[in-house]
């Protein structure tokens, strides 16, 4: 009887803790609906479309926070992709056994790192580096597309979108890493055994095979470059426009929070940068919970198999 007793209050111990982030989920959403419902009320959707930021006049437009947020994310994306799964691929499938676990730590040491340092390195090193040598570079060979015109300041879209790819290679190498070895080894001997190169066995049996997992991988590490702070804030130039142009400074939602919060001196003001956080909250969430699925998706099959 004791022993069933104490079964039954750790059941529900666990519940009862494994509740409490659910509740706590609960309690953040509805807190942040509360202190941003002022803002909701006085600018309802066009909130969401303006691009006016003017704390004296209490005029607020997030629409060049949503922009700076997206654009910045989708460029790390674009360039921390093959970079990422170049790693993975390495790592999982052609890396001797000798340098498979010492390159793994040091790339997952990566995500270690403050952001706080990957700022500092921005403005020390990578913005006067983007000024002085691959913008003048860009502006001359590419000057006649919009993206690369505009004055040489070193922090902006571009430095910032560097910045964040640098800081998701750990996360998107290291789950596609895991994914990849999760691909059962009759996949790649059915593919040597009917003529296939190494590449094509990679390409077919074990890309086609991961790709859902690679999926949700990459949508990982958006979901982390879409909350970065600390890092961007340093290196994006923090001005609230909206510019065709990669050398310009930008604002991402999560800087403007982080730069702005201390000086709102208005409840409205409050309020903007609440809600500002309120819908970056839900667009990572989403994010987050995509990929969880996909993922398990990924597991599913195998186990299946």
């Amino acid at each position: 009887m004791k022993i069933k007793s104490a079964d039954l209050w750790f059941k529900k111990a666990a519940a009862i803790l494994a509740l409490s982030a659910a509740a706590l989920v609960i309690l953040l959403v509805c807190s942040m609906a509360y202190y941003a419902l002022p803002a909701i009320r006085k600018f309802g959707l066009h909130f969401l479309h303006t691009s006016t930021w003017d704390p004296v006049k209490e005029i607020f437009g997030a629409l060049p926070f949503i922009y700076g947020t997206v654009i910045s994310s989708a460029l790390a994306l674009l360039m921390a992709l093959p970079v990422s799964l170049g790693i993975a691929v390495y790592l999982a499938e052609l890396a001797p056994c000798c340098l498979r676990e010492p390159l793994s730590f040091l790339i997952e040491l990566l995500a270690a790192i403050p952001s706080v340092v990957y700022g500092l390195w921005g403005i020390f090193f990578l913005a006067p580096f983007l000024r002085e040598t691959v913008q003048p570079f860009l502006f001359r060979y590419f000057g006649f597309l919009p993206l690369f015109q505009g004055e040489f300041y070193g922090v902006g879209m571009l430095s910032a979108a560097i910045i964040l790819s640098i800081m998701i290679i750990p996360t998107i190498s290291s789950i596609s890493r895991e994914v990849f070895l999760t691909v059962p080894s009759a996949q790649r001997e059915a593919a040597l055994a009917l003529g296939a190169t190494r590449w094509e066995t990679i390409r077919l049996a074990v890309l086609g095979y991961a790709r859902s997992g690679v999926l949700g991988a990459v949508i990982l590490g958006l979901g982390r470059a879409l909350g970065e702070t600390m890092a961007v804030t340093m290196v994006i130039g923090n001005r609230p426009e909206i510019s065709g142009s990669l050398f310009a400074p930008a604002y991402t939602m999560a800087s403007v929070i982080a730069n702005e919060f201390s000086e709102a001196t208005t409840d409205l003001y409050l309020s903007a940068l609440i809600e500002i956080g309120f819908i970056l909250f839900f667009v990572t969430l989403i994010i987050n919970i995509a990929a969880r699925a996909l993922i398990w998706r990924v597991s599913a099959k195998i186990k299946a198999k």
